[in-house]
């Protein structure tokens, strides 16, 4: 390897949006993430659902047409 064409790898703070934070190594100091392994439908086997409908459905589901 070239000398000094490396960024420095140095310890890394990274923070999830559900709360959890864990220590590991990058070129950057700090790191947010939206989804970790602690809340991802694949890690915990939970799935989350949302309905949200089309745009025909709100429509109908606003003017009260059904």
């Amino acid at each position: 390897m070239k000398e000094g064409i490396h960024p420095e790898y140095k310890e890394c703070k990274v923070t999830c949006a559900c709360g959890n934070s864990f220590v590991t190594k990058s070129t950057k100091e700090e790191l947010r993430l939206d989804v970790c392994s602690q809340c991802h439908p694949f890690f915990t086997g939970q799935q989350k659902f949302i309905n949200r409908g089309g745009r025909v459905e709100k429509f109908k589901t606003k003017y009260k047409m059904d």
